[in-house]
């Protein structure tokens, strides 16, 4: 069994909220405690609904977003929950992040080579302009891009394209660690098994641990080996891509594969509708007890005042539901 490469402890990410002078600000729970471990090589899926904490939550792994309190420990040792910049650039050289927009993501002011090696400019400033310019090359070829590529600009690349040059980016430094935040969600689906592909031989090839964030199952179960299920800043359930798929333990995850479109029209018209019912509570007021009862259909009065704790079974799933004791 490899080692954790990333330990986070009861983390929270919250939000206060600018109002009137004479009111306290109104503060967003985005993370509201969650603990988990992530392998050395491993690929973990986190996936739920918009607005479930999944992105807030990448964001503070890399120090895009402060952590308001809790742990998260990188390689054994580097406590991230108050890392200074000298700590998150050791950090950043080993732990990279692709972004959801491709697009956006690139400075359209800037030639492909200048993006892809500016992480190296940065972190590694004594090193050589040829030595950076052969990495940017190599690099490129890693993920489908040509060389003679190199002087273009970002406009001049479909959607597809600029995500290669920024998984580009983030691979020129060699990490250890890769963080996708729904980075295939906005591109076509055969552009979007292309990318997936890509990021599978990536992470063979250079035993890479890789934190998948989507909301859509179909894609996460393609790639990872585990699954972490959140709602409303909270993990609903972890367990094994296998296990998951066939046998969810938490009602949440039920309903998130219930949605899945079956590719065969006749299945998909006659499988059973389990939709969930109402919107996403907000997270500036989460409800009581446990913060899926407001619409599980099998909350009762316990689901309404007691919140589940998170248990390891011992399987080694992990389920936040007070129904699912139950369940073998």
């Amino acid at each position: 069994m490899n080692e954790n490469i990333l330990r986070v402890e009861n983390l929270k990410v919250h939000f206060a909220l600018p109002g009137p002078w004479w009111k306290p600000p109104a503060v967003v729970h985005a993370v509201d405690g969650v603990s988990f471990e992530v392998a050395a090589g491993e690929t973990i899926g986190i996936v739920g609904e918009s607005g479930c904490g999944k992105s807030s939550l990448a964001r503070a792994l890399v120090g895009l977003t402060p952590i308001t309190s809790g742990r998260a420990v990188f390689a054994g040792n580097i406590d991230l929950s108050g890392a200074d910049k000298p700590t998150w650039d050791e950090v950043h050289k080993r732990m990279q992040f692709i972004f959801q927009d491709p697009i956006a993501a690139l400075n359209p002011r800037m030639t492909i080579a200048e993006i892809v090696a500016e992480p190296l400019q940065t972190l590694y400033p004594s090193m050589g302009r040829a030595e950076v310019l052969e990495r940017v090359v190599d690099t490129m070829k890693l993920v489908g891009l040509s060389p003679e590529q190199i002087n273009r600009y970002p406009t001049e690349f479909s959607g597809g394209q600029c995500q290669r040059i920024g998984i580009a980016r983030a691979l020129i430094l060699r990490p250890q660690v890769l963080i996708c935040d729904e980075a295939v969600s906005s591109l076509d689906v055969s552009i979007k098994a292309q990318i997936i592909n890509l990021l599978q031989d990536l992470q063979q090839e250079f035993k890479l641990t890789v934190l998948f964030i989507s909301h859509d199952l179909s894609v996460v179960r393609k790639i990872s080996q585990r699954i972490m299920v959140m709602y409303l800043g909270h993990i609903m359930e972890i367990n094994s891509c296998e296990a998951i798929y066939s046998h969810p333990l938490h009602p949440y995850t039920e309903a998130l594969l219930a949605a899945i479109p079956q590719p065969d029209p006749v299945l998909e018209r006659n499988k059973p509708l389990r939709l969930l019912e109402g919107d996403l509570p907000s997270p500036i007021n989460p409800p009581a007890g446990c913060v899926f009862n407001s619409r599980c259909p099998l909350a009762d009065d316990r689901c309404r005042s007691e919140r589940p704790p998170v248990v390891v079974r011992t399987d080694g799933a992990v389920v936040s539901c007070w129904r699912s004791a139950g369940k073998g």
